[in-house]
């Protein structure tokens, strides 16, 4: 069977996944016209900035990969309808939060772009259309896009397939360009093959699985869920090394010398954050429950409930080290991206231990490379300001450490492993303390500069 020839791709979303992924396609297949479209205006125009550092993203690589492609075959773009039009394979990749009111608030993913998307599509695409699902979706949402998109004018035909992205911020573009496995799921084998001889330009043929429609999305939603409970399971222990003297660090690193269990996602910190992991846990939990699993779905939503408990135990442990009280105190806060190497704030660990923080009256003073004051105002719920309850972004450690009584270490970002300890112990107040939620600072050195330090896991 002779797959469609790939000519034109159109990509619904310039967000975190379809900017750098359509990036690399293009960028590995010159052959192929790639078109980005996004009704949001700014972030086209940041996309098309002569100036790759203004990019809207910041992924490692990324700009490297959008300066060889774009304007050859690689084009970014508000005028969507045309771009449909023209194109042979149209991916959908736009926001699916969970919903915030009506039925499944709080668990169940918010379709209400994937349905506008389809919709357009319907409406401008023209004659055969490959439909490729890359946002993060619910089982069986494939069967919604074809009835949508069966429903449009007479003359035009579509296959559907779900082509989930694996991808971890910060590492996005290595994903890519040398991932683990494509994920192809679909019915009709010409459509699917299609998708795999793009992806066959630089990816291995026994790293592209083909599957159904409906493994390939749920396969997403349970990678991502398998992945936060291992990072839920070792912070739990490193609670329980904290009070009895164990080291997590080296109960992580035994375990995963077991080839059974492995190294990967055993680093205990703040908990895990980000666009997908908390999203795709509290959607798996809403379906487990629609389809009268309940047990099932308890058991999932208590990876979320030991995550959120752990960055409630962060901030809790601070209050009680700096003698119960931090009203009016300052704290330096170490980060503020969810990880290190993005700008992604999205589910941050930092954002719920800085409200924390904030209610208990702190005087926060933050400071992360990457993430701006803008964004930190949206997540903090407040604009920056001074005094009591209220925090500011500063430029550096020395100037967050200022007259502080304490730093916390939130984000694993390699500056904060190279902090000159002397001197920023000299600017604090003392007694002082070190907080590090990720064991990425030098505590030895902290402590020789008279710093009270406590690590997280550590006994």
């Amino acid at each position: 069977m002779d797959a469609p020839t790939i000519r034109s791709i159109c990509c619904i979303g310039a967000g975190y996944v379809g900017g750098p992924t359509m990036a690399v396609v293009a960028d590995r297949c010159p052959h192929i016209q790639v078109t980005v479209v996004d009704l949001n205006e700014e972030r086209i125009g940041a996309w098309n900035s002569a100036d790759l550092s203004l990019l809207p993203i910041y992924e490692p690589g990324l700009d490297e990969v959008v300066g060889r492609a774009r304007g050859r075959n690689l084009h970014f773009t508000t005028s969507v309808e045309g771009a449909i039009a023209t194109a042979d394979m149209v991916f959908i990749s736009v926001n699916t939060p969970t919903k915030t009111h009506g039925v499944g608030a709080g668990q169940a993913s918010d379709l209400k772009w994937i349905e506008a998307s389809a919709r357009m599509l319907a409406k401008a695409a023209t004659g055969h259309t490959i439909v490729v699902e890359k946002s993060t979706l619910p089982v069986r949402t494939a069967q919604a896009v074809k009835s949508i998109l069966e429903a449009g004018p007479a003359g035009k035909s579509f296959a559907v397939l779900s082509n989930p992205e694996f991808l971890a911020e910060g590492s996005a573009i290595r994903d890519l360009e040398n991932p683990d496995r494509v994920l192809i799921g679909g019915e009709s084998q010409e459509a699917i093959e299609a998708l795999a001889g793009i992806y066959g330009h630089w990816v291995a043929p026994e790293k592209i699985l083909r599957t159904n429609l409906w493994s390939s999305e749920l396969s997403k939603l349970t990678a991502n869920a398998f992945l936060a409970q291992r990072i839920s399971s070792i912070n739990s222990i490193a609670a329980l090394c904290e009070a009895t003297g164990a080291d997590v660090r080296e109960v992580a690193n035994a375990i995963g010398a077991d080839s059974r269990i492995g190294p990967k996602f055993l680093t205990a910190g703040p908990g895990f954050g980000g666009s997908c992991f908390q999203k795709d846990i509290l959607n798996l939990v809403y379906l487990c429950r629609y389809y009268g699993l309940e047990d099932v779905a308890s058991y999932w939503e208590q990876v979320v409930t030991l995550n959120t408990w752990q960055q409630h135990r962060i901030s809790r442990l601070m209050v009680n080290r700096l003698f119960g009280t931090i009203s009016g105190k300052r704290i330096a806060v170490l980060g503020f991206a969810f990880k290190a190497d993005t700008n992604d704030t999205r589910e941050s660990p930092a954002i719920q231990v800085c409200l924390d923080l904030l209610e208990e009256g702190a005087c926060l003073a933050i400071v992360d490379p990457k993430v701006r004051e803008g964004q930190i105002s949206i997540d903090l719920g407040k604009p920056a300001g001074q005094g009591e309850g209220n925090w500011q972004l500063v430029d550096s450690v020395e100037a967050a450490a200022e007259g502080a009584d304490a730093l916390v270490l939130l984000t694993e970002w390699q500056q904060f492993a190279q902090i000159n300890w002397p001197a920023v112990a000299a600017l604090m107040r003392q007694p002082a303390w070190l907080f590090d939620s990720r064991a990425k600072a030098d505590g030895a050195a902290a402590r020789a500069a008279g710093l009270n330090v406590w690590t997280l896991g550590e006994g």
